[in-house]
């Protein structure tokens, strides 16, 4: 029998490697930037099309490779960070397994320009597929340009299960961000489809942190900074009453590398305890300093996660200086018992000797008690004064007198309990409703009686019928009497020209008006909020963001439930008679009455012999 282990072919190998590394095309984003970083780039351009689908191209102006490294860069493990074992553990750098390059050469066309400082000419390189096609002398800028094409050509399974444009560059976006953040010495721009979407000049973090998720988080931000023995601890976090309903907008970065780390998450969300309401997570952009010979960041292909050798120090120095920095700016509640400051400026600063009582003058001889004529009234009121005024007229009390019947008759109405309980009875039904807590409706049935969750019975109702009106696409608008702006970050800004659509079609009434901004123009007609129509707007966003993440819905009916307990009346709302008995009339009318949107009854039936056994009868 012969032998049946052989050697895999690199370009096969590289493939291999790269259904770890290059998942979609901000996988490639991420190592393409990153190594950008690493050139020591003062200034980086990315440009993509068609999602990185058809183009990825990044452009730095660092220090640039010669002929022979431009070659030696798609070999795989080939690397100028690491020489010996020992350098894994003294690792300050993005890139360094040598696995970024070799795979994307392996599953697109590229095309290498790159010329050092010092060169006169640069190289250029073509593969496709891990095959040179091309190496010769060109003329290019000091630096490297890399272009990346049709991204997954030669494998296209892999490129059937890449989602729509919009999701994919949400992606990219979410990975120039994290990159973005934790260089601000570097100058950013990312380009789609010819529309420059982010221009971010140098800056410091809190400026680089504004450039990139919006204006309005200037004021949301609260600096803090922790020197210790074992991590230095520095960054920004948001004050709680600017938390929001996804995890979003939180970043860890270690030694400048973005890191998932549930552990250390779990340490910011205990310093804010008692300050954010439920299921509520604030904002954060934290950078931990620490020795690389304490953590290992070669445990994931993505490099995302790391392990460290003391959790325990980092999570309790993490959570103490997050609570320090809260209290430090005002941020938690404090009392002052030796000093209220609101009435500091009300304390007099002079000696008791030159504080100078008022003079008041008053008529010793004035008798309260002493009955006059009205006419005399006003005279007087005068004389209590010290003088007597002149020019009243002696029967201006007359004016004041309260012109009373003569034979005065007071009656009681008695109104009837009904009535005072605020239960009036509906004469055109046959059934009388009762609400329970303002929360729970109860009807009366042939056999019993049932309850009826009022909130959980109107997210039923409202998510069938916008799921209706998304097939349809003819949901009713209530057009605004003042239209609104409403600013975006990129990121939500893209999700929203995603959804754009079935927003429309479930009546809102929204278009673009420039960069990142939309006008809200109209809102369903359905929905009846004490919320503005940009409120809405972003809590339909925010909502949208966390069922996606958690529940993995599809679009339409992610779009349906979200707005349905956006809009749904609350828990503490008190219903007329009218209004419960549609509220049941609606209910019953629906598909699944009997079910809630997470899973639980809304209806509950009671029998009378459920109750007669409660009173043992």
């Amino acid at each position: 029998m012969s032998d049946i282990i052989q050697l895999l072919p690199d370009s096969v190998a590289n493939q291999i490697a790269a259904g770890e590394v290059v998942q979609r095309p901000a996988s490639a984003v991420k190592e393409l930037i990153e190594n950008s970083v690493d050139s020591g780039a003062g200034k980086i351009q990315l440009i993509i099309k068609d999602a990185g689908k058809s183009l990825i191209q990044v452009i730095d102006d660092g220090c640039g490779m010669s002929i022979t490294d431009a070659r030696m860069c798609f070999e795989r493990h080939a690397t100028s960070k690491i020489r010996k074992a020992d350098d894994l553990f003294a690792i300050r750098t993005m890139g360094f397994r040598g696995e970024a390059m070799a795979s994307i050469a392996a599953i697109a066309q590229v095309e290498l320009k790159t010329r050092r400082h010092e060169d006169e000419l640069g190289t250029l390189v073509c593969i496709e597929g891990s095959e040179v096609i091309k190496q010769e002398p060109v003329s290019s800028p000091a630096g490297t340009s890399i272009c990346v094409k049709n991204l997954f050509y030669n494998t296209p399974a892999r490129r059937n299960f890449l989602k729509a444009n919009p999701v994919e560059l949400r992606h990219i976006i979410d990975e120039f961000q994290r990159v973005a953040l934790a260089h601000p010495e570097i100058h950013f721009t990312l380009h789609s489809e010819g529309n420059e979407l982010f221009h971010l000049p140098k800056a410091s973090l809190k400026q680089r942190i504004v450039h990139l998720l919006g204006s309005s988080y200037n004021q949301k931000l609260v600096p803090l900074e922790e020197d210790t023995s074992i991590i230095k601890l520095k960054g920004y976090i948001g004050k709680p009453e600017f938390a929001r309903k996804t995890r979003g907008e939180q970043f860890f970065f270690v030694n400048k590398r973005f890191i998932k780390d549930p552990y250390l998450n779990h340490a910011v969300l205990t310093a804010y305890e008692e300050l954010l309401p439920e299921d509520s997570y604030p904002l954060y952009v934290l950078f931990i300093e620490i020795d690389p010979a304490n953590i290992d960041i070669n445990v994931h292909p993505t490099k995302t996660e790391i392990k460290y050798q003391d959790e325990k120090a980092i999570y309790a120095i993490i959570r103490s200086a997050v609570k320090r920095s809260l209290g430090q700016y005002n941020i938690t509640p404090t009392l002052d018992f030796d000093q209220e400051t609101g009435f500091s400026h009300m304390i007099s600063q002079k000696a008791p000797e030159d504080i100078v009582p008022p003079q008041i003058s008053f008529n010793p001889n004035f008798n309260p008690f002493h009955s006059e004529p009205k006419s005399d009234r006003a005279s007087a009121y005068a004389r209590s004064f010290g003088e007597e005024q002149k020019g009243i007229p002696n029967n201006w009390a007359s004016l004041y007198e309260i012109v009373e019947p003569d034979n005065p008759v007071q009656q009681k109405i008695e109104l009837p309990e009904e009535v005072q309980n605020g239960a009036l009875p509906n004469k055109n039904t046959e059934k009388q409703l009762f609400q329970l807590h303002n929360r729970f409706i109860i009807s009366q049935i042939k056999t019993g009686f049932m309850l009826i969750d009022q909130q959980a019975a109107h997210e039923r109702i409202l998510y069938e019928r916008f799921q209706a009106q998304l097939e349809t696409h003819q949901g009713a608008s209530q057009q605004s009497l003042f239209p609104q702006t409403v600013n975006l970050s990129p990121m939500d800004f893209e999700l929203v020209r995603e959804l754009l659509p079935d927003i429309q079609a479930l009546g809102f009434q929204v278009r673009e008006f420039g960069k990142n901004t939309f006008v809200v123009e109209g809102i369903p007609a359905d929905i009846s909020s004490n919320v503005s129509e940009v409120e809405m707007l972003e809590h339909l966003i925010e909502g949208f963001k966390n069922n996606f993440t958690v529940l993995k819905l599809d679009k339409r009916d992610n779009l349906a439930r979200t707005l349905a307990r956006n809009a749904a009346i609350r828990t503490g709302t008190r219903l007329s008679q009218e209004e419960m008995n549609n509220l049941i009339d609606q209910l019953f009318a629906c598909q699944t009455p009997n079910i809630s949107l997470s899973g639980k009854p809304v209806v509950i039936k009671y029998s009378m012999e459920e109750l007669l056994q409660k009173f043992e009868k």
